[in-house]
């Protein structure tokens, strides 16, 4: 098998996650420097990416950056990339235009995150249930946030493969009893449940419209910061929307192991993830995650993960920054330069 070639990057190197709504920045100054945070500014705050760089990372940075790295939600398709959820179109030859890089690198923002597995230790992870991850073995990251992201991280030819999807958008059916009383009241899209429906921030206020309908109590749950406060003040309601979450994510994450035989671990990430640890360790995640008959002895030896990292994607493409030989990363149509005759074909 022949990857295409990673050749090294120019530094410092300005490593970007954009989100919907924040824009996280750090800088890799060399090949052996610890990751240095530049700050995070709102989008709105901003008319373009180049803007919110000028006045977040360049003052505090003595040397301007010869490379830029960034992570956004969604596919790159053309020379313009427009956020889903947010006003900005990255326009990486208008930023090379603007702030005198020499080469700009858009990947998808669960990418990013696959990128950050490898090097994860310490404090990074904390473990859900038993098992241990074999070394150089597929790996896989599951993100409840705004949406469902999901990507896997596979091992071959002594290089690490990210490798981007839209899992978050495969079936979530019920299983349990209790499952299928609640799920009839799950509003549909299209005549289907898909995960994402369920498992994100947009899915959690439709869970807990179900769960309230299906306990016949009255809630008004329109975001999950009212669903897990409410749970933190023992609201039923929310109790039971946040066990149901929990045990589908389980499920879900489980399904995913299976198909990518993911022995090296099954990380979470996501904004609603380090909002609900109790209901993640409580034993519900992992029995659901197990109970793939007639698998369970397998699933039983597939550890799974909170990740406790503050700015996961940023680290993974910090980690790519520093060792791009490591990583097979596709950089066709993604990758612009100041001299694009030096692109490898």
């Amino acid at each position: 098998m022949t990857f295409q070639s990673q050749d090294p990057f120019s530094y410092p190197v300005l490593v970007a996650d954009i989100g919907g709504t924040n824009a996280r920045f750090a800088m890799v100054e060399n090949e052996t420097a610890p990751t240095r945070m530049c700050g995070k500014t709102a989008t709105a705050d901003h008319a373009d990416i180049s803007s919110a760089i000028r006045q977040t990372v360049l003052p505090s940075t003595s040397e301007n950056p010869r490379t830029a790295i960034i992570a956004v939600a969604g596919p790159v398709t053309g020379d313009t990339i427009p956020l889903t959820n947010a006003a900005w179109v990255i326009e990486p030859l208008r930023m090379i235009s603007d702030l005198g890089v020499d080469r700009v690198i858009v990947l998808n923002d669960f990418e990013a995150q696959a990128l950050a597995l490898p090097g994860y230790q310490g404090a990074d992870i904390e473990q859900v249930g038993k098992g241990e991850a074999r070394p150089n073995a597929t790996k896989f990251v599951l993100g409840p946030g705004t949406g469902l992201g999901a990507a896997s991280m596979i091992y071959a030819a002594d290089t690490w493969v990210p490798v981007p999807g839209e899992g978050g958008h495969v079936e979530l059916g019920p299983v349990t009893p209790e499952d299928f009383e609640i799920w009839p009241f799950i509003i549909k899209r299209n005549g289907r449940i898909g995960a994402e429906e369920v498992l994100s921030g947009t899915g959690l206020p439709r869970l807990a419209r179900a769960v309230s309908t299906w306990m016949d109590m009255t809630r008004d749950f329109t975001t999950p910061a009212m669903i897990t406060k409410a749970a933190e003040e023992n609201d039923p309601v929310a109790l039971k929307t946040l066990q149901v979450f929990a045990r589908a994510l389980g499920r879900v994450a489980g399904d995913f192991a299976l198909t990518t035989l993911a022995r090296g671990g099954v990380y979470l990430t996501g904004g609603i993830t380090p909002r609900i640890p109790q209901f993640l360790t409580d034993g519900n995640f992992r029995a659901a995650f197990e109970a793939k008959a007639p698998h369970e002895q397998l699933m039983h030896k597939i550890p799974t993960f909170i990740v406790r990292h503050s700015d996961p994607a940023l680290e993974g493409l910090a980690a790519y920054a520093r060792q791009p030989e490591q990583f097979a990363v596709d950089r066709r149509g993604r990758e612009w330069m100041l001299n694009p005759a030096t692109i490898p074909a």
